[in-house]
């Protein structure tokens, strides 16, 4: 039986052309270009796949001349930064039932200062750019590249010569040719721990892609920058494990750590995303071939890669502490 997983992952070219297209989704991000471009600062708040959204965001924000600070959701409402009231919040939230990206925009709206949201479709909430519906697995794939589209769409509405219109264009045709031939078969599900690892972006697409193994294969995965995994990350590593370098960027040093694993007895695989598309962009498809080798995975271990927050985990009152009173 085909999972809720994998018919997300597979919709996601149709879903972002559609984004890409949609006369509403341009009118939105619009409305949200503008309030960015008379922002003093940007903060972008998000928890898990959503922060890695953020950091995404934020780097393509970067390339409009626009600086954003990133912060999980629950450091910007515990530890609130001094925010100015000419500053702009902008939430990202897949399913707009987070409690602490709920507290954030909560925040925001009692000192009077712009929010802007990132979420799904039909949340309800004003000053939103909505992506997809809210998705049936609980390991988020679609959404979280819906959020990434609509970062470069502000990017390049913001303008970014780095993201043209005709990027964009290409981004739904790449995530088709990932989905088509991800380039993950010689990948095989680890002993004990597997390790992605990339330079720059590519270690935000690194912890994002352990992120999808830990949630839809039930598998022990961490993701790092490239840099960072050799300052003693690697060095319980043994023949149990493997490393997954992935990149654009294809960095000297990726090549170089494969050939240290190699030689420590640490099995080293690389995956590719082959695209002519800018860096950033590049780092949409690229998911996407993790995605799928998560779902691989979790097919490999018997595992529901669509519930995935069970038992004492998915306790109702732990995960409403932090939500705002209403």
């Amino acid at each position: 039986m085909t999972t809720a997983l994998e018919r997300q992952i597979r919709s996601q070219p149709e879903e972002l052309e559609r984004i890409l297209t949609s006369h509403a989704s341009r009118e939105q991000v619009h409305v949200a270009a503008e309030g960015l471009h008379r922002a003093h600062r940007i903060w972008i708040v998000g928890t898990g796949t959503s922060l890695h959204a953020a950091e995404i965001g934020a780097l393509l924000l970067a390339e409009a001349g626009r600086g954003a600070v990133v912060l999980p959701a629950m450091r910007f409402v515990t530890m609130a930064p001094v925010i100015g009231p000419h500053d702009t919040i902008v939430v990202v939230t897949h399913t707009a039932e987070t409690a602490y990206a709920l507290a954030a925009r909560s925040l925001a709206f009692e000192h009077a200062i712009d929010t802007i949201m990132v979420t799904r479709r039909g949340a309800g909430f004003p000053h939103t750019i909505e992506t997809v519906d809210k998705e049936s697995a609980e390991t988020y794939t679609v959404s979280y590249t819906a959020t990434l589209v609509a970062f470069a769409m502000l990017a390049q509405e913001l303008g970014a010569e780095t993201v043209t219109p005709d990027d964009l264009a290409r981004i739904p045709s790449a995530v088709a040719s990932a989905i088509e031939a991800p380039g993950i078969d010689d990948i095989p599900v680890p002993d004990r721990l597997l390790v992605f690892a990339g330079a720059g972006p590519a270690a935000i697409t690194a912890a994002e892609g352990a992120l999808k193994a830990r949630e839809g294969a039930r598998l022990a995965a961490e993701g790092f920058d490239i840099e960072y995994l050799l300052h003693g990350n690697a060095v319980p590593l043994d023949e149990r494990d493997r490393i997954v370098t992935v990149g654009p960027p294809d960095e000297e040093l990726l090549a170089a750590v494969r050939a240290a694993a190699a030689a420590a007895g640490v099995a080293a695989s690389d995956v590719r995303e082959p695209s002519e598309l800018p860096m950033l962009l590049a780092q949409i498809p690229l998911a996407v071939r993790l995605q799928l080798l998560a779902l691989r995975m979790a097919e490999a271990r018997g595992q529901d890669p669509d519930t995935v927050i069970v038992g004492p985990w998915a306790d109702a009152a732990m995960w409403a502490i932090g939500a705002p009173q209403a």
